[in-house]
């Protein structure tokens, strides 16, 4: 038996409205970027959505680039194709997405994504609920997990819900 639709309870209060709505222009500047071309925006950040959700635009150099796959126990992620063409993994195989489609997996399931087009590509990159991503994208990027030990790589995965496969 299922649950009836219903909307959440109320967050809001007041008696009107209120002006509280922030904006990312298209083109303004990444907060990250590294050589030869990944770039992430964060356009709205777990933190600046009070937890509902964080949403970040991944844009890939023409360079094989993305995490093997992967689950969160945690939060759910989801991919939505800008341009180019990602490899999604789906839980059971790479499969190529294109511009226009929408992947969603839920906490527990098994993803990757990667660029492996030898083109660039984007999409938006939408975790629930908004997690803090952020320190785990800047480590990537500054200095990766390559100068870590294997305990520092564990508590790092472990502090940042990823449990690889």
């Amino acid at each position: 038996m299922s649950l009836p639709e219903t909307y959440p309870d109320p967050v809001f209060h007041g008696a009107e409205g209120e002006r509280s709505a922030f904006l990312r222009a298209y083109d303004d500047a990444p907060d990250l970027g590294a050589a030869p071309g990944n770039t992430v925006h964060y356009l709205a950040t777990g933190k600046e959505t009070d937890g509902a959700f964080g949403l970040y635009r991944w844009t890939f150099g023409p360079h094989v680039s993305g995490p093997d796959p992967h689950f969160h126990r945690t939060i759910g992620e989801s991919f939505y194709v800008l341009s180019g063409e990602i490899l999604i993994h789906d839980g059971e195989d790479w499969k190529p997405r294109t511009a226009g489609d929408f992947v969603h997996v839920p906490p527990g399931g098994i993803h990757g994504f990667r660029n492996s087009s030898g083109e660039p590509a984007s999409m938006l990159l939408m975790f629930t609920p908004g997690a803090p991503r952020e320190e785990y994208f800047e480590t990537l990027f500054a200095q990766g997990t390559a100068t870590m030990t294997d305990e520092e790589k564990a508590a790092f995965y472990l502090r940042h819900d990823n449990y690889w496969l």
